[in-house]
């Protein structure tokens, strides 16, 4: 199946993988989705079309998206990234960095429950 991997942006991501990651991506990568601790994988900074996409669960189609700070002033920006990646057929959460920092018991609920969802098959 092809995940619309973008190779050309492979550099980029790699160098947000380790130079410019927010507290939140750290946060919820470490406390939530590195090494299988939910029951898929998730992998960082994935180039996906013409956008790096913060985690991307390539078995069920899943991109999680962390909005800081940068993202207030981005809504119509977020909106028609979002939009594109859902056309192709990839479900997007998105969270703020203020929900992953103090409210990660919520943020970690939604995301089992839409993995979940996915697995079966309940969701488009």
């Amino acid at each position: 199946m092809n995940h619309y991997y973008n190779k050309n942006l492979k550099t980029f991501a790699r160098e947000l993988r380790t130079e410019s990651v927010s507290k939140g991506e750290k946060y919820i990568w470490k406390a939530l989705l590195s090494k299988g601790k939910t029951s898929v994988k998730f992998k960082r900074q994935r180039p996906i079309l013409y956008f790096i996409v913060d985690f991307f669960c390539q078995e069920i189609g899943l991109i999680i998206e962390i909005d800081g700070n940068s993202h207030a002033l981005n809504g119509s920006k977020d909106k028609w990234r979002q939009d594109q990646l859902e056309k192709i057929g990839f479900t997007v959460l998105r969270f703020s960095e203020g929900d992953v920092l103090q409210n990660l018991d919520l943020v970690e609920a939604q995301i089992r429950h839409v993995i979940y969802c996915l697995k079966k098959g309940d969701i488009n």
